[in-house]
C-alpha cells in the first residue's frame, strides 16, 4: 500500500462551497461511517442508492431532511466506507448536520484528506489525487479538459509506459552484468542503445506536452511596456473585448497596474498594462513605473509597444528577444503599413483591430505553446522538474562506456518518473501536496 497505513479515525467535512446554495452536502469516510448513518439517519441506506431521510442530532432533533447515500467499501471514493448527506445548502442547517455527525464519532477532515485516503487505498495514483485539485481549479475549458485527461489516468499511463520500458532495459543491463566486459555481443549492445534512444524519445514527447500543460495550469503573465501615449491602454482593451482601461490623448494616463485576464485557445492569459516608461519629476507618475518594473521583472512574455512612425522604445532594459514581442501599433496612422508579424515584430492597429489576430499567436508562441490538436498533460512544477531529472539521468545513461553506470543511470530516472505518480514519494511531500485541497475533498 503507498505511503504507508490509513489512520483509522473516520473524517468528516462541509464537500459544497462556503455560503448559501440549493444543497449542502456533509461527507463521511471510515470505519464508523455505518455507524453514524444509523445515528444520524436512523438507518443505514441501501448500497448506492438514493435515499430519502431525516437527519437528526443525539437528541433527537430533526435538523434537516435530504438525501443519505452510502457506498461500502472499497468501492468508494476513498476505498472505505463513505457517507453523503445532501440536505439544504443553507449554512446553518449543513453545519448543524455536521456537528451531528461529529457527535456521532467522526472528526473533522483535513484539507485534502478524502483525496489523500483515496491515494493511500490505491484509488487513485498521485498524478491523479492532483488533478482532483486542478478539475476544481481549472481557468478554462481546456484546461478542464486536460485535468480530467489526466484524472482518468492519461498522464500516468504514460509514465507507465516509460517505467516499462525502463524496467525492461535495466533487467537487459543486470543480465549484461553477469558476464564479462569483453564477451558482451554487440548485438546486446546494440539494442541497448536503442532502447535508450526510444526511451528517450518518449520522455521528450512527455516533456513537451508536459510543459504545454503546465501554461493551461498556471497561464501566462503578459505586461504591456512602452512610452506613454503608444497605446497601451488601448491595446489592452481591445485584448480584453471591452472598455477596462482609461484612455485619453494626455501621456502619463496610467499611473498604477491594470489587470485584465483573457483566454486565447484556451490558454489563460493575465495581461497587464503598465505606466510609460519615461523621465519624469511627477512623484506619483515615478512610482507607477517603479510598479512597472517590477512586473516586467516576473514576466513571462512582455509586449513592448512603440508608435508607428516613431519607433521610440523607452529607455529601460527589456527582455531580450524570445521573451519579448516589439508591437508596432497604430499603424492606421502611417499609409501603406501592413498589418501581420515581421520578424520578432508584430504591425498592429489597437484602433481598427487590425495584426490583432497575428499578435494573439505571436504571443503564445512567444510563451511556448503550440497548437497542434493534440491532448496535453496538466502538469505541475514538481512535475516538470521530475521529468527534467528523468531526462538528466538518461543523457547521463547514453555516455557511460561501462555496464555498472549506464544501470545506476536507469534507476535514477526510473526514480524520479517514480515520484510523479506517487511511487517513490516522502510522507512531507504528500503533506504538502494535499494541504493545498479544499477542505471535503
Amino acid at each position: 500500500m503507498p505511503g504507508g497505513e490509513i489512520a483509522p479515525e473516520t473524517i468528516a467535512a462541509v464537500a459544497t462551497p462556503p455560503g448559501r446554495g440549493g444543497i449542502g452536502i456533509v461527507r463521511v469516510s471510515g470505519p464508523k461511517a455505518a455507524q453514524i448513518a444509523r445515528a444520524v439517519t436512523r438507518r443505514l441506506p441501501a448500497p448506492r442508492a438514493a435515499t430519502l431521510c431525516s437527519f437528526g442530532d443525539s437528541r433527537g432533533e430533526c435538523l434537516d431532511e435530504g438525501i443519505a447515500l452510502f457506498f461500502p467499501a472499497p468501492h468508494s471514493y476513498t476505498g472505505e466506507d463513505v457517507l453523503e448527506l445532501q440536505g439544504h445548502g443553507g449554512p446553518v442547517v449543513t453545519h448543524s448536520v455536521l456537528g451531528a455527525v461529529l457527535d456521532a464519532g467522526a472528526r473533522l477532515a483535513e484539507p485534502g484528506e478524502f483525496t489523500r485516503r483515496a491515494f493511500l487505498n490505491g484509488r487513485l495514483d498521485l498524478a491523479q489525487a492532483e488533478a482532483v485539485a486542478d478539475l476544481i481549479d481549472a481557468a478554462s475549458r481546456e484546461a478542464a479538459r486536460s485535468a480530467m485527461r489526466s484524472l482518468r489516468g492519461d498522464f500516468s499511463a504514460a509514465i507507465a509506459r516509460l517505467v516499462a520500458g525502463l524496467t525492461e532495459l535495466r533487467a537487459l543491463t543486470e543480465a549484461m552484468l553477469d558476464f564479462p566486459e569483453e564477451e558482451v555481443d554487440s548485438l546486446h549492445r546494440g539494442d541497448a542503445g536503442a532502447r535508450l534512444a526510444q526511451l528517450r524519445a518518449e520522455l521528450e514527447e512527455v516533456i513537451a506536452k508536459s510543459k504545454q500543460g503546465s501554461l493551461l495550469r498556471n497561464g501566462i503573465h503578459v505586461v504591456l511596456a512602452g512610452r506613454p501615449n503608444v497605446g497601451k491602454s488601448s491595446l489592452l482593451n481591445r485584448l480584453a473585448g471591452e472598455e477596462r482601461a482609461i484612455v485619453t490623448a494626455v501621456p502619463g494616463t496610467t499611473r498604477d497596474a491594470v489587470r485584465e485576464p483573457i483566454q486565447i485557445e484556451g490558454v489563460p492569459i493575465m495581461v497587464v498594462d503598465t505606466a510609460g516608461l519615461r523621465e519624469s519629476r511627477d512623484e506619483i507618475e515615478r512610482l507607477g513605473m517603479e510598479r512597472t518594473r517590477r512586473e516586467l521583472e516576473r514576466a513571462d512574455v512582455v509586449l513592448v509597444v512603440v508608435e508607428a512612425g516613431k519607433l521610440q522604445a523607452p529607455d529601460e532594459p527589456l527582455p531580450a528577444a524570445g521573451t519579448r514581442i516589439d508591437v508596432v501599433n497604430k499603424i492606421d496612422l502611417v499609409p501603406g503599413t501592413e498589418p501581420g508579424r515581421r520578424g520578432n515584430a508584430a504591425y498592429v492597429s489597437a484602433l481598427t483591430g487590425a495584426g490583432l489576430e497575428e499578435l494573439r499567436h505571436a504571443l503564445l508562441e512567444a510563451a511556448g505553446w503550440s497548437s497542434r490538436g493534440e491532448s496535453v498533460f496538466l502538469a505541475r512544477e514538481r512535475h516538470l522538474r521530475s521529468l527534467a531529472a528523468a531526462r538528466v539521468h538518461l543523457e547521463s545513461a547514453a555516455a557511460q562506456a561501462q555496464w555498472e553506470f549506464f544501470a545506476e543511470e536507469l534507476r535514477l530516472a526510473q526514480q524520479s518518473l517514480g515520484e510523479i505518480t506517487g511511487r517513490v514519494s516522502a510522507d512531507d511531500l504528500l503533506g504538502e501536496i494535499f494541504s493545498r485541497f479544499c477542505i471535503g475533498k
